[in-house]
């Protein structure tokens, strides 16, 4: 192959390199993320035009977390999906004796806004909380940790990864053992889903 040939050779991969990165660049996120939140919640009493019902309001636990989308394309104003994995560590009572064991879920969300705090969370139904605690009201004590990891259409970003305990410990939910008996539910799957409406990011519902 002569000097000219390679020349071209040279220019057409280059070429090919750089149009197949610039998608790439275009796509590059970083995430402001606050440290996870968790709080107990009873259980709402919503009126409406049927039979009053009474019940003793029983605690929901919520885990929260804050974030903003920094996007490198300065015309992005939403992303079209995040995608959430939530590990919770629950004090998991086996044979009569407490384990950490991990309660994990995966949450997409749609019509992200870019540049602005947003708010994602996973819940405990009251029965889960009764069965790991045994309490009606124990929703905080059950909780050992929380952390996860948050997708921008599909991508890794910079800062991508919350924690409640020390960031040095990394992704200490890799070396815990899961526990699949009790689901963590998005707020679309609690009674909580139609209250505080703009402050979450909007959930994907599976068609």
């Amino acid at each position: 192959m002569n000097y000219s040939n390679r020349k071209m050779l040279f220019i057409a991969v280059l070429s090919g390199l750089v149009l197949w990165a610039n998608p790439l660049m275009a796509q590059q996120y970083k995430l402001d993320i606050d440290k996870p939140d968790f709080d107990d919640l009873l259980s709402p009493s919503v009126a409406g035009n049927t039979a009053v019902k009474k019940f003793k309001p029983k605690e929901w636990l919520e885990v929260e977390v804050k974030f903003k989308i920094e996007s490198s394309d300065k015309n992005e104003t939403y992303a079209d999906r995040v995608t959430v994995r939530w590990y919770v560590a629950a004090k998991v009572n086996e044979g009569g004796t407490n384990k950490a064991r991990v309660l994990e879920k995966e949450v997409n969300y749609v019509n992200v806004p870019v540049g602005e705090d947003v708010y994602v969370s996973v819940y405990l139904s009251p029965s889960a909380v009764k069965r790991i605690s045994g309490s009606d009201n124990a929703a905080k004590s059950v909780v050992e940790g929380v952390g996860g990891e948050i997708l921008v259409n599909g991508s890794q970003p910079v800062n991508g990864f919350f924690t409640t305990l020390a960031k040095a410990k990394g992704k200490w939910w890799d070396d815990m053992a899961r526990y699949n008996k009790i689901p963590l539910l998005n707020k679309n799957q609690t009674p909580f889903k139609f209250l505080w409406w703009d402050r979450y990011a909007e959930i994907e519902e599976s068609r």
